[in-house]
């Protein structure tokens, strides 16, 4: 009797290690298991699917999980289903969202220092305005972030901002007095358009539309990419092509979800994300001319500032630089200056 139940005890703990054995293959044979697999919440804004940037978060999508083996499992969110970018910010900070890039203008009202990016005529093209960013003045904004529990990884791009109304062609600065202008909710923004004789009127970005259909206000001011994708043209009949701010997109990540992770996961979201804004950037210049191209045919009258009237938007706008240089902090200001006439 005592050799069958020991016979039994064998047995039984063979079928157990066996099993055991089993299970383990069966977990590392993709290289992972259960505890190593990370879900990853994006928001990816709330411009539409054709948009730059709804490409460059389905590129990151892809990246993320094919570099990672699978162990990241990416919910990605698009066209405004997690809100504006305010609302997002709010909730990576809560840690219900972990990667998104909003607008400096959001994101100023987290780390004051991020509003240099929204100066009028920082960045007179695109190259100065990629040196800058990657280099160390755009790392100091980043590193900035994460006073406020952010880890800022890089820039996305969202193109250079235009103005586009209803009401009459915008051929020189004076055409711009007292027409009603949308902004966003950004005080560089709205003091740059009083300087220049225009009625700003901030306004969520979703309101937008309606309102220019209903007159609410006569224009507004965006990238070529974005007046398209949000088939502005339906209701504005003139863009003028003024360059006057250069938009990025900050990339950021929660700091603590984003020290959590394991060191080789850390790793493969930063190539990730370097990966998504080299594809990006291409993307955005060639939305710059398909999308310019594309207004043109909806019927769109196209006008062009002339260098001489640039150059005296350029100095009416300059005061800007003064009454917001200590808010945003004066060494910032004047880094970001002196770079970006290199």
């Amino acid at each position: 009797m005592k050799k069958v139940f020991i016979g039994v005890l064998s047995l039984a703990l063979i079928l157990l290690i066996s099993a055991c054995g089993s299970e383990s293959a069966s977990n590392s044979a993709d290289g992972s298991n259960e505890k190593d697999q990370y879900t990853i919440r994006i928001a990816g804004g709330a411009v539409g699917p054709e948009h730059s940037l709804t490409k460059t978060f389905n590129f990151l999508k892809e990246e993320l999980e094919e570099n990672s083996d699978g162990r990241f499992k990416v919910d990605l969110n698009v066209a405004g289903e997690l809100g504006e970018d305010r609302e997002i910010i709010e909730a990576m900070q809560m840690g219900e969202v972990h990667l998104a890039s909003p607008s400096p203008a959001a994101l100023g009202g987290f780390n004051k220092s991020v509003a240099i990016l929204d100066m009028p005529f920082l960045f007179s093209d695109r190259e100065t305005a990629y040196n800058v960013l990657d280099g160390e003045p755009g790392k100091m904004i980043l590193s900035n972030l994460e006073e406020s529990g952010f880890k800022g990884l890089g820039y996305f791009e969202n193109g250079f901002r235009n103005v586009t109304n209803n009401v009459k062609p915008i051929e020189s600065i004076e055409d711009l007095k007292g027409l009603s202008i949308r902004t966003m909710q950004n005080q560089t923004h709205i003091e740059a358009w009083k300087l220049l004789g225009a009625n700003p009127t901030p306004m969520a970005f979703g309101e937008l539309y309606t309102a220019l259909q209903q007159g609410t206000v006569d224009g507004q001011e965006n990238p070529f990419g974005l007046i398209f994708a949000n088939k502005f043209y339906e209701v504005q009949k003139y863009l003028t092509i003024t360059n006057h701010v250069y938009a990025p997109n900050i990339v950021i990540t929660n700091k603590a979800f984003m020290e959590g992770l394991p060191e080789d996961l850390q790793e493969v979201l930063v190539n990730a994300v370097n990966e998504a804004i080299d594809y990006n950037r291409q993307l955005a210049q060639e939305e710059e001319t398909t999308a310019r191209d594309a207004l043109e045919a909806e019927g769109m009258e196209v006008y062009e500032f002339s260098k001489e009237d640039i150059k005296k938007m350029q100095e009416i706008v300059e005061p800007v630089y003064d009454e917001f240089k200590d808010d945003i902090g004066a060494d910032v200001v004047e880094t970001f200056l002196e770079a970006s006439k290199k």
